[in-house]
C-alpha cells in the first residue's frame, strides 16, 4: 500500500518498491494544475536539466544501464 507525505499541503504519494519509495510525479503535477498534469509533466522531461539529472540517476543506480543507448537523445540536447 503507497505511503503518503504531504507537501505545501498536498499529499504525494510514495509507493515502496524493493525498499525504495518513488515519488508520484503526478501528485507533484497536480500541486501546479489538477487538470492538466500530463501536460505539466512531459514539458518537464523536455527540460535539459531533468534529461541530465535522470541520465546521472541511472548511471549511479542502474548497473545494466548501457551508456550508448542514451546517446541520441543527449545529442538532441546539444
Amino acid at each position: 500500500m503507497p505511503k503518503t507525505v504531504q507537501v505545501l499541503n498536498q499529499d504525494i504519494r510514495l509507493q515502496p518498491v524493493s525498499g525504495s519509495d518513488y515519488i508520484c510525479l503526478t501528485d507533484i503535477a497536480r500541486h501546479k494544475d489538477e487538470k492538466r498534469t500530463d501536460y505539466l509533466i512531459s514539458n518537464w522531461l523536455r527540460n535539459r536539466n531533468t534529461i541530465e539529472f535522470l541520465g546521472l540517476w541511472e548511471q549511479i543506480n542502474n548497473p545494466a544501464l548501457i551508456p550508448s543507448n542514451s546517446m541520441g537523445l543527449k545529442a538532441r540536447l546539444a
